[in-house]
């Protein structure tokens, strides 16, 4: 837990993430200590403490937990928790909140596993609305609802809704509100401050930053929710190890040089293929002209690394790819290595075939403009 309002809120965004998490100094320890690779801990005489078993609790994770906390709502009162993934982190609170009878209300167009989890929802007697981001759209569907998952920007489409506007209706109607914060990062944005009452991410993505952790956390207020999906995290065991905690407690310590290099490379690319005759549906919430460029500029303080567009043919998209030289063809987002892809690929996003969504990574950005400028050009015939 935060301790309260602290010098960490008034600081900058790079001071607070180099110095996250990190425990008092003590002579000749390490400034971060490393992990902590224990099943059990000695434990005589009452259970008392707070490290008893490994799928408990690590002190690795509670300093990896402390930073997070600290960028997400600074110099606040905030508990957060690891987990094994984004998709754990996710699950930990939709299925420790919800009960059967109960309802809520998803994006129709957030991160292609929530049908997944809607259809197990529904087996479990949850009632289970969706509505599209854009447009604050699922302010339709609140009526009764128990909980209200936002993902803004939504992935891929980049579409975004208002945060606080959403959040307010929701607690007017009693339900609940968490937002995926992933394609974001604390960074970008923070739901907490926004009124939301859990903030949701895969860490294995910008947050880390280096393609090499799997990795997920909630962040929330309310003690009797977190301490729900707390229990949740005990029960399935959906923990993260160590060494993946160690990783990314290293790597947040960067997350300010990366992201803005990468959103500054991300604006650049997208104004670049904003003269592209063969592009249409150009997206970026950083373009003055975005349809989601409004309301992002009043609650984002960055505006992401993701850029998407389409491209006429699925044929065309591929070529394009396969003529990428600084690109990779992969899956994920958020990697100091610029990544693309075909969506359509996974058959799990309601775009066209021709749909490509850009991780925009940290190589100058003159070669990246000019490797994708030449793709589109050796991809026309």
């Amino acid at each position: 837990m935060n301790d309260g309002a602290k010098d960490e809120d008034r600081t900058g965004d790079g001071t607070r993430a180099v110095r996250a998490g990190l425990p008092e100094p003590v002579k000749h320890e390490p400034t971060l200590p490393g992990p902590v690779f224990a099943a059990h801990f000695h434990l005589p005489g009452e259970v008392t403490g707070p490290y008893l078993y490994g799928r408990d609790d690590n002190p690795t994770w509670t300093l990896l937990e402390r930073a997070i906390g600290e960028l997400e709502a600074p110099g606040q009162d905030v508990e957060t928790l690891v987990f094994a993934s984004g998709m754990a982190a996710i699950s930990s609170v939709l299925f420790s909140q919800l009960r059967a009878g109960d309802a809520v209300v998803l994006p129709s167009d957030g991160y292609q596993v929530l049908p997944m989890v809607g259809a197990q929802l529904e087996a479990y007697g949850i009632e289970v609305r969706t509505a599209p981001t854009r447009g604050d759209a699922q302010l339709e569907l609140l009526d009764g609802a128990r909980l209200l998952w936002i993902e803004t920007p939504s992935n891929p489409g980049l579409d975004v809704c208002d945060i606080r506007r959403l959040a307010e209706a929701a607690h007017a109607r009693g339900a609940l509100v968490a937002v995926d914060n992933t394609l974001a990062t604390p960074l970008g944005q923070r739901p907490l401050e926004l009124g939301a009452d859990f903030s949701v991410a895969s860490g294995t993505k910008q947050l880390t930053g280096h393609g090499d952790v799997l990795l997920g956390y909630v962040a929330g207020r309310d003690a009797e929710a977190m301490a729900a999906v707390r229990r949740w995290r005990k029960i399935v065991g959906a923990i993260s190890g160590p060494m993946e905690a160690w990783l990314a407690h290293r790597s947040i310590a960067t997350l300010q040089l990366r992201v803005d290099r990468q959103n500054a490379t991300a604006l650049t690319v997208a104004e670049a293929l904003r003269q592209r005759p063969e592009i249409s549906d150009l997206r970026y919430p950083g373009l003055s002209d975005d349809p989601s460029h409004k309301i992002a500029a009043q609650q984002m303080q960055r505006f992401g690394c993701v850029v998407s567009f389409t491209l006429p043919t699925r044929a065309r998209a591929e070529r394009f790819l396969e003529a990428l030289r600084l690109v990779e063809d992969a899956t994920s987002f958020g990697g100091v290595r610029s990544t693309a892809e075909r969506r359509r690929r996974w058959g799990g996003d309601a775009v066209p075939e021709g749909f490509v969504r850009v991780s925009v990574g940290a190589e100058d950005p003159e070669d990246l403009v000019a490797d994708i400028l030449r793709a589109l050009d050796e991809s026309a015939e």
